[in-house]
């Protein structure tokens, strides 16, 4: 691929050295005073660019990860595929990175320095060249853009600046081929559209339904990473509608794409709508997200449905063969995205309450409300209630909404009435003016 340079000086654009990390404005000015090129990359220029705050800064440098060690004594080398640099300044990480190469321009037969497998995915990347190179070699125009410490200028080599200015994403060569490199390109394409409110090219677009297979060979481990990105970071919805258009889905979540319907009306697809919807509320309000919590809305279904079918063929007690199902539904998902154990036990702990919340009588209402995971479960409970819209379901969150509102007394009451009221005649709503609680709101977020 020709590249032609076009530099864009400083008056022309607004990054200011007043929104780059002190941190990254230290290794940028060290490397170049130790007579390397350096210039901060990717991400961080892109988002500056939009006037956005970077999350973290990168640099590319001509330096070899050795020579950029030798230079700093808070530095550390990470990675095999891509063999990297972190600079560390306490909690923050400067990733420098050595300016990547071609391989059909080196003759190599080193797999620790370039392999990639008959598929065409690399599975080591460490050739390296000078930056006309590595702008060709990065996956989006929008995060091959340069910006230069020396004379605050930016460099584009692809077309990068104007795909900005038009909201584009647009990937850099040919798309089959450079998805065939790394798969979780496809993924990045529709992340990127989606949190910066761009469109895909249509070149970048078409082959992503025909290549969507190719994430299965990705390891399950950086596909849970990337799923994080996809669905908890404020466009989690959105995100989720694009990645069921362009047939990605199913690598992520195959339990829940399996369960689809031709009217996207099941409980399950209602509940996943509205749990997605409930989260990107949070993130854009600054409150807390937990993984395990939309997890395990989202395989709430599949797991029942399981559970049920395990429970008529075997004939064992449905708790039984809940406690196996569950099993059985962690393992299937976790083939697809590893999701770490520190999740998969508050997850099992969300849906095990949902087979307790019911019982309530004497003290394990007490019991209940004092389990660490009680306000998760209580929350799916509720997200139950509004999709399913069945009166028992419904009566049962209202029941525990109200008892974690009201005081001793009224708790002990709520319990005691319990055995003497049909579960589908109880109704509480005269304690609320007891208890000062305002009526429940509907999760739904408009």
């Amino acid at each position: 691929m020709n590249t032609s340079i076009a530099i864009i000086p400083r008056d022309k654009h607004p990054i200011s050295r007043r929104d780059i990390s002190d941190n990254a404005l230290k290794v940028l000015y060290r490397l170049n005073n130790a007579g390397y090129e350096a210039y901060l990359v990717g991400g961080s220029v892109r988002d500056l660019l939009l006037g956005k705050k970077p999350k973290d800064f990168d640099v590319t440098t001509n330096a070899t990860p050795e020579q950029i060690r030798k230079l700093f004594r808070n530095c550390r080398l990470v990675g095999r595929r891509f063999r990297l640099a972190h600079i560390m300044f306490g909690y923050e990480i400067i990733e420098v990175a050595t300016f990547r190469g071609s391989h059909e321009q080196t003759d190599t037969n080193n797999k620790d320095l370039a392999h990639q497998a008959q598929s065409g995915m690399l599975l080591r990347d460490n050739i390296f060249g000078n930056i006309e190179d590595d702008a060709i070699r990065r996956d989006f125009t929008i995060n091959s853009l340069y910006y230069r410490i020396n004379d605050f200028t930016l460099r584009d080599y692809v077309g990068g600046f104007e795909d900005l200015k038009n909201s584009m994403i647009r990937l850099i060569g040919d798309p089959k081929i450079r998805y065939r490199e790394d798969p979780v390109r496809m993924l990045r394409a529709i992340r990127f559209a989606c949190k910066l409110n761009m469109q895909i090219d249509a070149e970048t677009a078409k082959p992503i339904p025909q290549l969507a297979y190719l994430l299965k060979d990705i390891p399950s481990a950086r596909l849970f990473e990337e799923s994080l990105k996809l669905l908890q970071t404020g466009q989690g919805y959105q995100t989720y509608q694009q990645l069921k258009r362009y047939n990605l889905f199913q690598s992520l979540f195959p339990l829940v794409e399996r369960h689809f319907t031709a009217n996207d009306d099941s409980p399950m697809e209602l509940i996943i709508n509205q749990v997605l919807q409930n989260t990107d509320y949070r993130i854009k309000n600054n409150k807390r997200v937990n993984p395990a919590f939309l997890f395990a809305t989202m395989l709430w279904y599949p797991l029942v449905e399981h559970a049920e079918r395990l429970s008529q063929e075997s004939g064992l007690p449905y708790y039984e063969a809940f406690a196996i199902a569950m099993n059985d539904i962690l393992d299937e998902q976790c083939r697809s995205i590893a999701i770490p154990k520190r999740l998969t036990s508050i997850m099992r702990d969300i849906w095990q309450l949902q087979l307790r919340l019911p019982r309530r009588q004497g003290k394990k209402a007490d019991k209940l409300l004092e389990h660490p995971k009680f306000r998760a479960a209580f929350d799916l409970l509720e997200l139950r209630a509004n999709v399913e819209q069945r009166r028992e379901l419904e009566e049962l969150a209202h029941w525990w909404a109200e008892f974690q509102q009201a005081n001793n007394r009224l708790q002990q009451e709520m319990v005691s009435e319990l055995g003497n009221i049909p579960t589908h005649r109880r109704n509480w709503s005269h304690r609320r003016n007891h208890t000062n609680r305002k009526p429940i709101k509907n999760n739904r977020v408009n």
